[in-house]
């Protein structure tokens, strides 16, 4: 005699609001889409994109080559400079080889980079808030001569710069940190330097803001938080880290369904799903169905706030 199957365990999915794509992101893989259709493949990009290895495979697929440096584009195809932003010598370098550029740098970085120039022209010491070696890290900085701007990491880092005038600092940020780290490292600052200057508007994105809130929000409720990104996306990573700060007992980065490890939800009864500002909504559609085969899933959205931001497409690509 066939035994009945085992009724599925109930699992409610809590599902944050506002979360995956960003306006900046959505504009530079659109600008690479729309480059290859103008002009044909192969498009270059000068590094990933975005960080999320599907949207680079796919990109890949329909025919960008990503390479990390402009000497190994040739002259005759257009280059896509990423969404992070790159120093003042690499669009130098390429209208120095009279080479077709399109720059999709995010909008909300090209801030930065006229804010750190502004205090640069004032005379001001720089010091950028960030992560070392992170693409838009390197981008800010190289839009001023060497020694001009100072990385601060840590609060400790903070705490042991020395500028040459106390009372003439500006500082700066990287716009994918978390929003609370980044609180405590500039109340640092403000502390040893009070007259020091600040962003005319905060530095970190609404996106960055917005889908930490969300998480926030969702971790209250939820045991397990999974994060839908790449190990090498900025955003994503903050997203794991405020999870855990914020209530769900953990949080797993994960790049697709096929990372989730199903022994992380024994005794959960509700999961938290975000995914981080450079990762596709179809990989949530895809976690979902994943628990879906392994448990009796009802999803509840969370929703904190509506994103309306858009930005334009280069003058090139959008005549």
């Amino acid at each position: 005699m066939l035994q009945e199957p085992r009724p599925r365990r109930p699992l409610k999915v809590l599902l944050a609001t506002p979360r995956g794509f960003c306006a900046g992101v959505d504009r530079a893989i659109q600008i690479v889409e729309r480059a290859i259709e103008k002009y044909g493949a192969p498009v270059y990009v000068r590094h990933e994109i975005v960080h999320n290895r599907h949207v680079v495979d796919r990109l890949k697929a329909l025919g960008a080559v990503f390479v990390e440096e402009l000497s190994e584009c040739p002259t005759d195809r257009p280059v896509v400079f990423s969404a992070h932003g790159v120093p003042k010598s690499v669009p130098a370098e390429a209208k120095g080889r009279q080479m077709l550029y399109l720059d999709a740098t995010c909008p909300l970085v090209s801030k930065v980079h006229v804010e750190a120039q502004r205090h640069f022209d004032s005379g001001r010491e720089i010091v950028l808030i960030g992560h070392a070696g992170h693409p838009e890290v390197v981008g800010t900085m190289g839009q001023l001569p060497d020694g001009a701007v100072t990385l601060i990491e840590t609060v400790e880092d903070a705490r042991t710069y020395t500028p040459k005038n106390a009372a003439n600092v500006a500082f700066a940020t990287q716009t994918t940190l978390s929003v609370d780290d980044t609180a405590e490292i500039v109340a640092a600052l403000k502390e040893r330097f009070p007259e020091i200057s600040a962003p005319h508007k905060e530095d970190i994105c609404y996106a960055t803001t917005n889908r930490q809130d969300a998480v926030k929000a969702v971790a209250a409720q939820a045991e397990v938080l999974l994060v839908l990104g790449s190990a090498n996306s900025s955003n994503s990573v903050r997203l794991v880290e405020v999870a855990r700060r914020s209530g769900a007992q953990t949080a797993y980065l994960i790049d697709d369904a096929a990372g989730l490890d199903l022994a992380w939800l024994e005794g959960v009864s509700a999961v938290g799903v975000t995914a981080g500002a450079s990762a596709p909504e179809d990989l949530v559609q895809g976690l979902i169905d994943r628990l879906g085969e392994a448990f009796d899933v009802t999803v509840e959205d969370v929703d904190t706030v509506r994103e309306t931001v858009s930005f334009k497409l280069p003058r090139l690509l959008s005549a």
